[in-house]
Formats: structure tokens, C-alpha cells, sequence
């Protein structure tokens, strides 16, 4: 790496670090202001706060702007530099702009590396941490592993054949009202249990039915059986029969790749919001690259209106980012576009704008 290597990535880091640390700050107060009285219920002192809350709530909102932050960082430094005529300069020496943009490659795959690392170990640390204390101190216990929840009429898959239901669940003692299962072999019943109350055994780690009747189907013939106590081998756990929005965001990779695989052996409809996290750890460290390539060589132009044209491209572009990343997770979860495609839409459409701007600049 040469010196003029060094001073470009130099200062691209400086910049995003310390663009990063004043939107921490500004995020926590703005954060602070809006559940000040939520603190100042849970008689928490302010360490506590900083140390149960702020230490996954500033890693979450830092990685969720993450590439747009890169994005903005790259088009303020190398637009001082384009003003400045340092472009200009290393132009006129015999540069081409792909040599102008080694440190570039350099600090988009630095920061890439460090972003994909945390999408996949660190930040689901850090969202438990953070949802643990909305759990226990901002929303008092309405969501789940906080106080008792009914749950009514639960029907779920255990593999696929098998299904099962629950006319009516207590989260908090683990307990159903209504248990049925139905096993079904080419399109018939073959077995079918039903029981008065389900409940979760902690000592054996699993289900038991109180009052069960079996029934064994083979064509016309049928046999019946009463069990005062009814072990049941299934993978479900009581975790498993909660509604848990955070619960993708708070596994690491490796226990998100079980819990997917899991999801599917069960056939169930949560395995797509799992997927498209999985694949958009891989994405959004991707997309990292992709801005500041696209940055570099927007901003790499001096403009007579000065940096305000490249700060508004800027602005534009990372709210564009967004809207297609928003509007791709909506229309996967809500609708049938592929997870794959979902999570990697974002950076291939701006990787291909980047494509389309280095063509058209001149080199």
C-alpha cells in the first residue's frame, strides 16, 4: 500500500467512525427522551440503564444504517478531496480512477468484514440484551416471557405428517386446554390422539397429556385406547409456541441455521422471515462494499456548485437504499417473493448503478 493508499483510507475511516459516533449519540438521546419515564419507573440508576440497555440498543441502530452511513461518510471526504483538486492531481499523473480507488476496495472490505462478523455473532447479543430490557421495563410483560399470556386455538405443524393443535394455551404455566394430533399416511388418518390438558414436563424436557384417548386407524378397523398420562415425543418446546418477533434477531448464526432447518423438517410459514435474516446478514455486509464504491467514484467529480450536489445524491441514494430494502422484507414476508432474492435485491440493483456510474465517468 502506498503513502497516497494510506492518506485516502485514512481519512475514509476517520470520517465514518466519527460520523458513526455522533449519530450514537444523537440516536441514544432521542431514544432517552422518548422512554425517560419508562426509566424513571423501573428505578434503574443511569449505569444500569447504559449498562442493561445502551450497550445492544447503539449496536442495533448503528448496524441497521450501517452501509447508508458508509455512503455518506465516502461521498463528505472525497468530495473535499474532488474540491481540493487532489482527484484532479492523481488524474494527472497518469491515475486511472480504479487505481484512485484501491484504498476504497481496502476500507469497503475492512468494513464489510467487521460488519458481516457482527450481523452474525455480535449484534444478536447485543438485540437480547436490548429486548430483554423492553421486555421487562418498557413493555411490562405484554410480550412474550413476560407475564401470563392466553393463546387461543394454536394449530401447528410437527413434521410432515403429523399436525397438531391447541384449543387453548397458558404461557406462563406452560399448560393447553384441547390437545389433538393427527398423523396421516398417503392422504389417510392413521393415528389420532387427543387429550383433555397438555403441559410441559421441565424435569423430562417434554410433553405430556393428561386423559389421553389413542386411536389407531387401519382402513375399517380402528383401536382405542385410554392413557391417564400421555407422553408425547415432539420437537416443539414451549419457547417454540410463542409469538416472538425478536426471537430471529436474537440467535446467533449457527442457532439460526438449526432453528431454520427445524422450521422446514416442520413445514411451517415462520421459516421465510427466518430465511430472509439469514441471507440479509450476508447482504447488508455486502452492500457495505457497494456504497462506497458507488460514493468514490460519484464524488470523485468537482462540480461548480460545490459538495451540496454530492451530499444531495447522497441523501437521495441512502434513502432509496432503504425504500428498496424495506420493500423487499414487506413483499417477502407478506407476500411470495423469494428470501433470497428479497435480502440480495438492495445490493445488486446498487451494485449494478455502480457499475453504470464507473462506466460513465471519466477515467
Amino acid at each position: 500500500m502506498k503513502r497516497i493508499d494510506r492518506y485516502i483510507l485514512g481519512i475514509f475511516l476517520k470520517t465514518f467512525f466519527f460520523s458513526i459516533f455522533l449519530f450514537s449519540l444523537i440516536a441514544a438521546a432521542i431514544d432517552a427522551s422518548e422512554k425517560s419515564e419508562d426509566f424513571i419507573k423501573s428505578n434503574l440508576s443511569f449505569t444500569e440503564v447504559i449498562s442493561l440497555y445502551y450497550v445492544g440498543f447503539i449496536p442495533h441502530i448503528v448496524t441497521l444504517l450501517f452501509p447508508v452511513f458508509v455512503l455518506v461518510s465516502v461521498v463528505f471526504f472525497t468530495s473535499r478531496l474532488a474540491m481540493r483538486n487532489e482527484v484532479v492531481a492523481m488524474l494527472s499523473t497518469g491515475m486511472s480512477l480504479g487505481r484512485i480507488l484501491r484504498p476504497y476496495w481496502t476500507g469497503g472490505l475492512l468494513l464489510s468484514f467487521m460488519l458481516g462478523l457482527s450481523n452474525h455473532f455480535l449484534i444478536p447479543v447485543a438485540n437480547k440484551i436490548r429486548t430483554d430490557f423492553e421486555l421487562k421495563y418498557i413493555h411490562m410483560g405484554k410480550m412474550p416471557g413476560g407475564s401470563s399470556v392466553y393463546m387461543n386455538n394454536l394449530h401447528f405443524r410437527i413434521d410432515s405428517n403429523t399436525y397438531a393443535g391447541i384449543r387453548s394455551y397458558d404461557t406462563l404455566t406452560k399448560t393447553g386446554q384441547g390437545f389433538f394430533m393427527s398423523k396421516f399416511s398417503k392422504g389417510k388418518m392413521v393415528m389420532n390422539v387427543r387429550g383433555e390438558t397438555v403441559s410441559w414436563d421441565d424435569k423430562k424436557k417434554q410433553w405430556k397429556l393428561d386423559n389421553a384417548i389413542e386411536r389407531m386407524i387401519d382402513g375399517m378397523q380402528e383401536e382405542v385406547q385410554y392413557y391417564p398420562f400421555y407422553p408425547l415425543k415432539m420437537e416443539y418446546k414451549p419457547s417454540d409456541l410463542i409469538n416472538d418477533d425478536y426471537r430471529k434477531d436474537k440467535l446467533k448464526t449457527p442457532a439460526l441455521n438449526q432453528l431454520i432447518e427445524k422450521e422446514m423438517r416442520r413445514g411451517s410459514e415462520a421459516v421465510v422471515p427466518l430465511r430472509f435474516e439469514r441471507y440479509r446478514r450476508d447482504s447488508n455486509a455486502l452492500s457495505v462494499l457497494v456504497m462506497t464504491l458507488m460514493a468514490g467514484i460519484l464524488a470523485s467529480r468537482k462540480l461548480r456548485g460545490g459538495s451540496g450536489f454530492h451530499m444531495a445524491a447522497a441523501f437521495v441514494l441512502g434513502v432509496g437504499f432503504i425504500l428498496v430494502d424495506k420493500f423487499a422484507m414487506v413483499f417477502c414476508i407478506k407476500g411470495n417473493l423469494n428470501p433470497f432474492v428479497a435480502a440480495w435485491l438492495p445490493p445488486f440493483l446498487f451494485g449494478l448503478l455502480t457499475i453504470r456510474l464507473y462506466v460513465k465517468s471519466p477515467k
